[in-house]
């Protein structure tokens, strides 16, 4: 077989079409035949199958990765599609389709980074006969509440009133087809790229495959639908229902978005048990362009080991 870390995503990625709406699935099988671990990994709010890759390369050795596109995210169409709006329940109810069609009733590992761990979450708490199939579940850098956040009182105002306006039909559109160009919003992160956790360590040839990858984010990413799951996240309370399970979270050690021990008080109230991994890296998550080798380090030993044992 193949290595994998000498593909690229595309040979991984198949047509998703489900409820009305195409998309895109990326399904990778183990690279050691003997694991029969199924694991479902639902990436986060700013993101592709493409800039998960070096995850999945990682992930691939201790069993089969399926990661599937949300609708609005990673170039698949949105829920304004279908006249639905893009909230938490929404999402939850496609991913739980998307497990139930694509599982059936197998156990499954599920791993949700960010956002994707809130959509996992509340599909959880709706649907516990899926969250009885779960073998292992995994949060990297995930949270359950809109106080797990570190914005100021300012801020929060500013991003709350930015996702009304931007999320109505008419403004997204002006923004996506006049402000979201590539020149302006590379010319945006080159400004930045001083003080950004995700451009500053790099060189001058690294920081121009990480902004042109940015810039491809921003316009593959329905900006319509971003804005308003960024309402959804600064509105977010999921602490009102408990799920039967132990959640592995995944913190690093200077996360820039997160307060990590509000982030542990609410997973508590949520979920049955809750055990914190610290991961020893500098940003909440990985570049856009990072591969298996800096992925590598999200996925901390303890992780390594549950994932390794027999599922």
């Amino acid at each position: 077989m193949p290595k994998i870390n000498q593909k690229s995503p595309s040979e991984y990625i198949a047509p998703l079409r489900m409820n009305r709406l195409r998309g895109r699935m990326l399904r990778v099988p183990a690279s050691n035949v003997k694991k029969r671990r199924e694991i479902l990994m639902v990436y986060g709010h700013h993101s592709s199958l493409e800039r998960m890759f070096g995850f999945v390369e990682d992930l691939s050795r201790y069993g089969n990765i399926t990661m599937p596109d949300l609708p609005g995210f990673g170039g698949m169409e949105s829920f304004y599609k279908i006249r639905r709006e893009p909230t938490i329940d929404a999402y939850a109810d496609y991913l739980a389709s998307f497990v139930k069609l694509r599982y059936k009733r197998r156990r499954l590992t599920i791993i949700g980074a960010s956002f994707g761990f809130v959509v996992v979450t509340r599909m959880l708490q709706k649907y516990p006969d899926l969250a009885a199939r779960v073998d292992l579940l995994v949060s990297v850098v995930g949270f359950t509440h809109k106080n797990d956040f570190t914005f100021g009182g300012g801020t929060t105002a500013l991003l709350k009133s930015s996702s009304v306006v931007f999320s109505r039909k008419s403004s997204a559109f002006v923004v996506k087809t006049v402000i979201l160009r590539k020149p302006f919003i590379k010319a945006a992160y080159k400004l930045a790229a001083g003080k950004h956790s995700k451009l500053k360590d790099a060189d001058n040839a690294e920081l121009v495959k990480r902004i042109d990858f940015e810039a491809t984010l921003w316009q593959n990413n329905d900006f319509r639908t971003h804005m308003k799951t960024l309402g959804e996240m600064l509105r977010l309370d999921l602490c009102s229902k408990q799920v039967p399970l132990t959640v592995q979270h995944v913190c690093v050690s200077a996360d820039r978005y997160l307060d990590e021990h509000t982030v542990e008080q609410h997973m508590r109230v949520i979920y049955k048990d809750f055990n914190k991994i610290v991961a020893q890296v500098p940003a909440h998550a990985p570049t856009v362009v990072a591969g298996k080798k800096e992925a590598a380090v999200f996925i901390p030993r303890k992780i390594r080991t549950l994932l390794n044992a027999k599922a």
